[in-house]
C-alpha cells in the first residue's frame, strides 16, 4: 500500500496460498498498500521536525485474502518486525505486526493494524498504524508500553522501500520524546 502525507505505511509482501496468477498478483498488490509495517508507525504533523528515524524489516508469516465479491478482497495479515534506528530508543526492537487491507475495485488499498515489540531490556513498545487508500505514506503512533516505552505519546510517518512478496522494508520517521 503507499499512502501521501504523512505516515508509516509502505509496501508490505507476502505469498498467500492463492489459486491462480492473477489473485497473487492482486494478493501482494494489497500487502504492498498497506503493511509495511510496517508494519508499523503512524500520524504525522507538520508542525514538528522527524527527530528519530529508522528502518522496520518485516517478514510476513501469514496472510488470510478474502473475496467479498464485486471485486473486493479482504487481506489479513501477521509479519514479523525488526526495528533499526541510529537515533531512537526503538534501535533493535523486535516483534509482531498484524493488519488488515481492503482492496477495492479501482485497485485502490487501504490498511490498519498494531505492531507490538521488545528491546533488549524485555520492555514493550506498542503502536497502531494506518495507510490511506492511495497513499504513499502511512501514519503511526505509540499506543502503550511497559518500562523506558510507558507513557510514550510518540508518532510520525511510514513508507515503503522494498517488497519481494514475503520480506519488506519501511523507512519511518517522526516526532519521539
Amino acid at each position: 500500500m503507499t499512502a501521501r502525507g504523512c505516515g508509516h505505511g509502505g509496501e508490505t509482501a507476502w505469498q498467500p496460498l492463492i489459486k491462480n496468477l492473477e489473485e497473487r498478483m492482486r494478493a501482494a498488490k494489497v500487502v504492498s498498500s498497506g503493511f509495511i509495517v510496517g508494519a508499523g508507525f503512524l500520524l504525522c504533523s507538520a508542525a514538528f521536525a522527524d527527530n528519530c528515524t529508522g528502518y522496520d524489516a518485516l517478514v510476513t508469516t501469514n496472510a488470510n485474502t478474502l473475496d467479498l465479491g464485486n471485486g473486493m478482497t479482504l487481506t489479513v495479515f501477521q509479519s514479523e518486525s525488526i526495528l533499526i534506528s541510529g537515533d531512537s530508543i526503538y534501535n533493535l526492537a523486535t516483534g509482531q505486526c498484524s493488519g488488515t487491507a481492503l482492496s477495492t475495485p479501482d485497485g485502490k488499498v487501504r490498511s490498519s493494524g498494531h505492531c507490538a515489540r521488545h528491546d533488549k531490556d524485555n520492555d514493550l513498545q506498542s503502536i497502531e498504524w494506518s495507510q490511506a487508500a492511495g497513499a504513499g505514506k502511512g501514519m503511526w503512533k505509540s499506543t502503550g508500553g511497559t518500562g523506558k516505552f510507558a507513557d510514550k505519546t510518540d508518532s510520525g510517518w511510514f513508507q515503503g522501500v522494498r517488497s519481494d512478496g514475503k520480506l519488506s522494508v519501511t523507512k519511518w520517521g517522526g516526532n519521539c520524546k
